[in-house]
């Protein structure tokens, strides 16, 4: 008859599994002892985060790089045409960027292009753009002759809507460029929208006009008139009164500065 397995106490495994840990044995898990953790999963080495990519410039840092590397008024019209950073020319038929004579003395600036400007691609050929060329020919200036004409934003806003300060800060770095290469004598502001933008001025246009001032260009200073937008008269025609008190002012400040002009009609 075989003998019988000895009855081990708990204690006396314990001492046995410590001797096999003594003599460099695997022990197995002593009774009574808690069981040993599921050894922790060897961790990949993190890789390093890939360098971070260098942000896109800002529309208005974009616009302006692109309108610098223009040499020429034409080149200006070609890169514009070609600029697809402001929101506005996805809704608009075409860029509208200039009209009259490259070389006037005389740059006039006004705000965006109607439905009419938006369909022929030239700015102020609607209604307010006949009644522009009515008042400034009675002071001796034609966009056919001696004066060229732009705006402060070149895509017509959906539903003549007024351009937001996004949409004017990416516009204005080519206008910037526009009055650098133009080198006007002097450069007339039509509405508020333009004189505060071109200007960077928050005046009104009623503290603005009739006054003598100056646009800081990159070539120096040029002289700069503001007066009321056409439309404004449109709407309010009882303030014709004060544009014919700016075209005066223009006229005799025209003569100060002998600027060519034309025969009043």
């Amino acid at each position: 008859m075989s003998e019988a397995a000895p009855d081990l106490s708990a204690a006396a495994l314990r001492s046995l599994a410590e001797w096999w840990d003594l003599a460099g044995v695997e022990p197995f898990a002593p009774i009574g002892a808690p069981q040993a953790r599921a050894a922790a999963p060897v961790q990949a080495p993190r890789q390093a985060a890939p360098a971070a990519r260098r942000a896109a410039p800002a529309p208005a840092e974009d616009a302006r790089a692109a309108a610098a590397k223009a040499g020429s008024i034409a080149e200006l019209g070609a890169i514009l045409a070609a600029y697809d950073g402001c929101g506005l020319k996805q809704t608009a038929r075409n860029t509208v960027f200039l009209d009259g004579v490259q070389g006037a003395e005389v740059l006039l600036i006004g705000e965006a292009p109607g439905k009419e400007e938006d369909e022929i691609g030239k700015p102020f050929v609607g209604r307010s753009g006949q009644l522009l060329d009515r008042m400034l020919a009675s002071v001796g200036f034609d966009r056919r002759a001696n004066l060229l004409i732009s705006n402060v934003i070149f895509w017509r806003p959906p539903g003549n809507r007024p351009p937001t300060q996004a949409e004017l800060a990416i516009c204005l770095p080519f206008v910037e460029r526009l009055i650098t290469l133009a080198r006007p004598k002097l450069l007339i502001l039509a509405g508020g929208v333009p004189a505060k933008t071109v200007l960077k001025r928050e005046d009104t246009v009623s503290r603005l006009r009739g006054r003598k001032l100056k646009y800081e260009s990159e070539s120096g200073p040029i002289n700069a008139l503001v007066m009321l937008h056409p439309a404004y008269l449109l709407r309010r025609p009882q303030e014709k009164r004060l544009a014919w008190a700016d075209l005066m002012k223009l006229e005799a400040w025209a003569d100060e500065l002998a600027l060519k002009r034309q025969a009043r009609p």
